[in-house]
């Protein structure tokens, strides 16, 4: 388990890129909701400029009948959004068209856009408003999918000081503002990755979990939104369902749809399966039953356990050079509800547990940006896209 993590702050990505975003940002702020000019290789406009803006929509189920968690909110089609908060958007506008055909695997597929504090607390209520508006093109059946990354103090200030008075009053202004934006938008919501920096808190205090829980709570409270906190990945909590229901539970996992995995560790698939049906168990035997686990497989295509990890830094792990590499970074499943279709590889016996425990594989992990924060790393990206195996 490491105890210490690189910031995860968007800055800016290159002069060039850069110079492009501030032309297309209000406020100077690094990530903004509006696309750019659509590239040669674009078949359609995409923006709010365009009275015919059609963003695409993906179908997550490729069976004929869906097989899996009982009353799943995420069984809908589900948004592409492209635009500038999707730190990946600019770059491939500006890409040549042979590097776009391979940043299509990552820019065409469905992601949690990551929000936090570069989006002020007095523009975070029409940034999320038009962010679902370019993600459903005002299609309401259409899911939204985030990550919320607020908490601040967090990773390793986290484990050193807790959330001034100020702080606090922000973060919750904040978040009324969040939930002001999404309304009645059908929205899937990773809550604050990396979120075993809870237990860090100094004196063993739970403030940062209850402001979390704060937002959880608020956020559940809506019609269509779907919650899931995140508890760290199996590997960075060796295998031990209680370290989980031990952050959840002052989380508010009570009111959320479940809970988050691998958001930031490259752990597999399977195991990460298997360790959401423990959780979830532990859960219903604390009177918690029905909570249901997603997954990211953003970057794990080639699988590895953090804590067995010798290079010089985890959150920047070696791409892979090959389709053939093993124990590196690269693509992982492709973004689905469909978790126990044979295609993936699981056994039968993770198959069912994925039916059963696992809402859906989805992409909230960002293995294209350096540091997994920023700035967006082209060759990186273009690697990923090359060797992954799906």
């Amino acid at each position: 388990m490491r105890t210490l993590r690189a910031l995860r702050t968007p800055v800016a990505a290159t002069a060039a890129v850069m110079s492009l975003a501030l032309a297309a940002t209000t406020s100077g702020a690094q990530a903004d909701t509006r696309t750019a000019a659509p590239s040669s290789h674009s078949t359609q406009q995409r923006g709010p400029d365009n009275e015919n803006y059609d963003p695409p929509v993906y179908s997550p189920t490729t069976q004929t009948t869906y097989v899996g968690t009982p009353g799943n909110p995420l069984v809908r089609g589900w948004g592409v959004y492209q635009g500038l908060a999707e730190m990946a958007w600019l770059p491939y506008v500006v890409a040549s068209p042979d590097q776009q055909n391979l940043l299509d695997k990552i820019v065409q597929r469905p992601k949690a856009t990551w929000f936090g504090h570069w989006q002020s607390d007095n523009d975070i209520t029409d940034r999320v408003r038009k962010y679902i508006e370019l993600t459903t093109g005002g299609d309401p059946d259409v899911l939204v999918q985030t990550s919320i990354f607020r908490m601040d103090p967090w990773e390793g200030e986290a484990c050193t000081r807790l959330p001034s008075a100020a702080e606090q009053a922000s973060y919750k202004k904040w978040i009324d503002g969040f939930v002001a934006g999404v309304g009645d938008a059908h929205m899937a919501v990773i809550m604050q990755p990396d979120g075993p920096f809870a237990l860090c808190a100094p004196g063993g205090s739970n403030l940062p979990a209850h402001m979390i829980r704060y937002a959880v709570r608020m956020l559940s409270a809506l019609p269509n939104t779907s919650v899931y906190i995140d508890a760290g990945a199996a590997d960075w909590n060796r295998d031990d369902p209680q370290k989980a229901v031990r952050m959840l539970f002052p989380m508010g996992i009570r009111w959320a749809r479940g809970f988050a995995l691998n958001s930031t560790h490259y752990d597999s698939t399977e195991r990460q399966v298997r360790y959401a049906a423990e959780v979830s168990q532990a859960l219903a035997k604390r009177g918690i039953p029905d909570k249901y686990g997603v997954i990211n497989t953003a970057s794990n295509g080639k699988p590895f356990k953090g804590y067995k990890y010798n290079g010089p830094n985890f959150d920047n792990a070696r791409a892979c050079t090959s389709t053939s590499d093993k124990h590196c970074v690269t693509l992982g499943i492709p973004p689905t509800v469909d978790v126990a279709d044979p295609k993936w590889g699981l056994n039968p016996h993770d198959r069912r547990l994925a039916a059963r425990y696992v809402d859906a594989y989805m992409w909230f992990g960002r293995p294209w940006l350096y540091n997994q924060a920023s700035p967006f790393d082209m060759n990186r990206a273009l690697t990923l896209a090359r060797t992954t195996p799906y």
